[in-house]
């Protein structure tokens, strides 16, 4: 018998891979990935199975369902990403959007910055509608920059987690739908967290995150597309620039396509889904409406909590807070970054500061899903006072 010449190297590299693999737990109180409760950490665990057997499309069904449910829409064309947020946002723009065509994003922090430079990349012209971050754009403003750049589609983000905002949603629809525009809404850090209605609201595509208020670990992202997006995206005269994020593909994957059989098209984070399953299935027992509630009482805890500590908040405007992620102006005369690394450090809890064009500006608690609970507001507020009479108050 012949044996390869070609040996291993056996370099001091591989040695670390001969230790048990370690992973810390951490009180996960930033804007997210969050904690995630046992059984959907149990649903992940279970053997896995074929991503073209028929009991995984049978579980795929059930999650298209859950999310249905979830986003409050009827929409046929309602899936879950194989990836991360990011990756259903660029599904969007990819299959809605062709070269040359106009868009309109509202940038008011990160999540507009990116889809706006997604946009630029595949060859859009990119019209922008600015604010600094924790502002937000009028109804009329926004009629106002569709009637001029007449945009195929108009991007807004519902939960603004690097400026921890709120945008109010009604009536935008409408005003696109008078321009013949189609209405994109990221909703990764407010879904479950804050009234959102797909239909009712005239939203045309959608989509949101696993890892926030929906408790499942990160790696799958839900996204809908409406009937009016369906008829764009699938008369195209140019191919989506994204073989992996082609909706054509996609939709067949998800047996939304009306076609007898699903044929492979990629293999789909088979634990992830059943995580992502469990998830949809504990907001379906809680209710919609008591997530909402239920959120939205334990982030006014912690709201009046961080006052009572002498510290602002940094969204005036109580009905324009998110209350999955809360922003606190940084106070002065201390440093950011030492007062999170003081909190991780003895408290194994973590915060952040900002993010994108909020750097520097806020710090940042996530309070969501299976988090979200009073113990854990008043942990979070315990840690951060004593982060407070502990750092160094020095020049930021």
């Amino acid at each position: 018998m012949c044996i390869s010449s070609h040996q291993p190297i056996n370099c001091i590299e591989k040695a670390c891979m001969l230790r048990p693999l370690e992973a810390p737990f951490r009180y996960l109180f930033g804007p997210g990935p969050s904690n995630v409760p046992p059984r959907v950490l149990a649903a992940g665990g279970r053997p896995i199975i074929g991503h073209m057997h028929s009991e995984m499309f049978g579980i795929m069904n059930d999650i298209k369902k859950g999310i249905q449910y979830a986003f409050q829409t009827s929409n046929n064309m309602t899936l879950a990403m194989s990836g991360s947020g990011h990756t259903a946002m660029e599904c969007a723009v990819f299959n809605i959007v062709e070269p040359g065509e106009s868009v309109l994003v509202a940038i008011n922090g990160i999540w507009g910055e990116r889809v706006a430079e997604i946009a630029e990349r595949m060859g859009a012209k990119v019209h922008t509608l600015v604010k600094a971050p924790g502002g937000h754009f009028t109804n009329a403003e926004i009629e106002q920059a569709l009637a001029k750049h007449k945009p195929v589609l108009f991007f807004l983000t519902h939960g603004e987690s690097s400026s921890g905002l709120v945008h109010p949603v009604d009536g935008v629809g409408d005003i696109c739908h008078k321009y013949n525009c189609l209405l994109l809404v990221d909703s990764v850090a407010s879904l479950g967290a804050a009234p959102l209605l797909m239909d009712q609201q005239n939203i045309d595509i959608l989509y949101t995150g696993s890892q926030k208020a929906l408790n499942a670990p990160p790696g799958t992202a839900p996204i809908s597309f409406s009937e009016r997006a369906c008829h764009k995206m699938f008369n195209r005269k140019t191919k989506p620039v994204s073989y992996l994020l082609d909706m054509t593909h996609l939709s067949n994957y998800w047996g939304n396509d009306g076609k007898p059989q699903r044929i492979y098209h990629h293999t789909g984070p088979v634990s992830g889904f059943f995580a992502l399953r469990e998830s949809l299935a504990i907001l379906a027992e809680t209710g919609l409406e008591n997530s909402w509630k239920h959120h939205t009482e334990v982030a006014e805890y912690l709201w009046k909590g961080l006052e009572d500590l002498g510290l602002k908040l940094f969204i005036k405007d109580k009905d324009l807070r998110l209350p999955s992620v809360t922003t606190i102006a940084i106070p002065e005369g201390y440093n950011w970054k030492e007062l999170l690394a003081y909190i991780m450090k003895h408290h194994q809890i973590e915060f952040t500061g900002g993010l994108g064009p909020s750097v520097g500006m806020v710090l940042r608690i996530g309070l969501m899903g299976y988090n979200c609970n009073k113990a854990n507001a008043a942990m979070a507020l315990a840690a951060l006072e004593d982060a407070l009479k502990q750092c160094r108050k020095s020049k930021a």
